[in-house]
């Protein structure tokens, strides 16, 4: 049977596969990149809807403290294309505004001022909140035993506030309910967004589709020596000294090391036996999937001015004004994308239901929606969106170097010290790529440092 041999074979081109690729061809590997499917980036995808005949993708943010995302997308020339906010626009039902953005004071206190004047909030909820946020100044909790529900109570947190400031972050950054996550990561999204640094918390949207923009990661490591096959991988098998990728219809793949990039629930698709067990000896029983619904609409002229927005008391969490994202032309319409995190209950309804109560409830922040001719409508549900950081679930967190010598593990999923976003995808690309240069005697250091802390926090937390 014929063959293609490389130094590392990297399976799924998602964000993992994509910085290991990165990085190992960079490193001088003869790197092969396989993705079965017709387009690169992974979960951070978009795609034509046959429907409304239009690229529609489930909105993927990063935030300024994602060092590694920035990184992939700077050596890939792509930062440019990424617009970048310093506030978050909070709304009320009738269309009252509140906005979290830096002044002039140093961090940790850059936001409090537009904090302190938020009408979103009462003082009693604002002291509350306050006094929850001093418990992540220095940092977050070492351990993920806690879930946010707990930590709530115990921080004596108010109604308002949990509906208005702690719900929207925690539900839109880690995608599932309190009992769900951990208080380690919701204290991570705190201390790393909202007190270490005004850049942590920048909002940066890509400017283009998802697809358009990471297959611009792939092209790069191309450009390095990476070769990038199509193709449906069967089965991976150690053989001598290296492995086998079994291909469909296409000639095998040899390699000295394989880096698995795929989605937990797909590893054992491709690992068998006891090859599985030695690589995930706790399994996978502890992991556990959380939806995102996002409903896209196109108007015949723009209902908002605003390019982002968190929306209260509401179903939808955010709102994502596309077309200005985009730079579309002005007077060519409207395009917005509402964002359901841990949309588990729309999973059950029919898109109809989905589309028809979310136009109810956008007309209660923007009143322009009711008059605006919908020119079309599309919903997509994606069950398995991302990984619940479950209280508990480090445990069973694998690293990227298995027990089984020359195989790797890059997924967001993997031991990244971070829960389910596009920054712990690459991060797990980059270890997983110092992992397979350690183990070939030529060690290399791809993982960026994180954002320094700046302002009075360089003296308050924990370095």
């Amino acid at each position: 049977m014929s063959f293609h041999q490389f130094d590392v074979s990297v399976v799924g081109a998602g964000l993992a596969g994509l910085a290991a690729a990165s990085a190992l061809s960079r490193s001088g590997a003869k790197v092969a990149l396989i993705e079965r499917k017709p387009f690169f980036g992974g979960r951070a995808y978009s795609y034509l809807h046959p429907a409304v005949e239009e690229v529609i993708d489930s909105q993927h943010v990063m935030v300024g403290c994602c060092t590694n995302l920035r990184h992939l997308c700077e050596v890939a020339g792509v930062a440019d294309r990424i617009r970048w906010y310093d506030g978050y626009t909070f709304l009320e039902p009738g269309g009252r505004r509140s906005l979290l953005v830096p002044g002039v004071l140093p961090s940790p206190a850059h936001s409090s001022l537009s904090f302190l004047s938020a009408p979103m909030l009462r003082w009693a909820d604002k002291a509350a909140i306050a006094k929850g946020l001093l418990q992540f100044l220095r940092g977050y909790p070492e351990h993920d035993n806690e879930s946010v529900a707990s930590w709530l109570k115990r921080s004596g947190q108010t109604q308002r506030a949990i509906r208005h400031f702690w719900q929207p972050v925690i539900v839109g950054a880690l995608n599932d309910s309190f009992e769900r996550c951990s208080v380690k990561y919701a204290g991570q999204v705190f201390h790393e967004t909202f007190l270490r640094s005004t850049e942590g918390g920048q909002l940066g949207i890509p400017r283009e589709p998802l697809s358009d923009f990471y297959s611009a990661v792939a092209t790069d490591a191309e450009k390095h020596g990476a070769i990038l096959l199509k193709g449906n991988v069967m089965e991976l098998r150690p053989e001598g000294d290296g492995w086998r990728v079994i291909m469909r219809d296409e000639p095998d793949v040899l390699a000295r090391a394989v880096v698995l990039a795929v989605s937990f629930e797909h590893v054992p698709a491709f690992l068998t036996g006891d090859v599985l067990h030695r690589a995930l000896p706790n399994g996978l029983h502890a992991f556990q999937h959380s939806p995102i619904t996002t409903v896209h609409l196109w108007y015949d002229r723009e209902i908002t001015e605003l390019e982002h927005a968190v929306l209260l008391d509401t179903t939808i969490e955010w709102m994502f004004h596309k077309s200005k994202i985009r730079g579309s032309a002005t007077g060519s319409g409207s395009y917005l994308e509402l964002t359901i995190s841990a949309s588990h209950a729309q999973l059950k309804q029919s898109r109809e239901h989905i589309l028809s109560s979310a136009l109810q409830e956008l007309a209660q922040f923007f009143p322009h929606a009711r008059t605006a001719r919908l020119l079309k409508g599309a919903v997509l549900k994606e069950a398995k969106a991302t990984f619940s950081v479950v209280p508990g679930l480090d445990e069973f967190r694998p690293a990227q170097k298995t027990g089984v010598p020359g195989l790797f593990f890059a997924g967001d999923w993997t031991r990244t010290g971070w829960p389910s976003t596009m920054e712990g995808a690459v991060r797990s690309g980059y270890l997983a790529a110092e992992a397979v240069t350690s183990e070939h005697a030529r060690s290399a250091r791809f993982l960026q440092p994180d954002l320094p802390a700046s302002g009075l926090m360089k003296f308050l937390a924990r370095q």
